[in-house]
């Protein structure tokens, strides 16, 4: 292995623990440890909007105003992206989830460009902490939510902004960003 793919590979993994860390860390801070329960689903079907005292031992339910288009809460999303597949049992869902981080990591192995394996890394760090919520929590936890008035978009966590940003860094591999370019003769 030459020294640039090492450098690429350690920058990679490194990128895809800080993913997987700091989504698990604000999850840990403010998601209550009574929705722990693997196999189990304590606090996904509790929902109350309520203004709580504090930003620690969250249910669900809580509602942080922070501007007049963002709120800082907890939902609990039991389908994938978009609640997507809401129906399939919660280990339905982790598999897919798994077969995806399987084919990532593969494509992440025989990668050839710093950009894709950087890209793959977020994917691969955040889709791995949104499946350790799955199997610990029954659900993902949900915490950044934009809206314009009673217009709501996305409900995001952390790791979406990882997988977003490494979805973001592989189109831009697509498109040729990053790439020597052959000189013409």
């Amino acid at each position: 292995m030459n020294a640039f793919k090492a450098q690429s590979v350690i920058i990679s993994l490194m990128a895809a623990i800080l993913a997987f860390g700091l989504d698990r860390a604000q999850k840990a801070f403010a998601v209550s440890a009574d929705c722990i329960a693997i196999g189990a689903a304590p606090c996904v079907d509790i929902f109350t909007s309520y203004v709580p005292a504090t930003l620690t031992n969250w249910r669900g339910g809580e509602v942080v105003r922070v501007t007049d288009f963002f709120d800082y809460v907890l939902v609990w999303n039991t389908g994938i992206s978009y609640g997507l597949l809401t129906d399939l049992p919660s280990w339905g869902l982790g598999l897919i989830m798994l077969v995806a981080v399987v084919a990532l990591a593969i494509w992440w192995v025989r990668a050839d460009s710093s950009l894709i394996r950087l890209g793959l890394a977020f994917c691969i760090g955040g889709a791995l902490s949104n499946g350790l919520d799955r199997l610990i929590y029954g659900a993902v936890a949900d915490f950044f939510h934009f809206h314009i008035g009673a217009s709501s978009f996305y409900i995001f966590n952390v790791a979406d902004m990882a997988i977003t940003l490494g979805v973001i860094l592989l189109i831009l591999d697509l498109l040729g960003v990053g790439r020597v370019r052959a000189a013409k003769t």
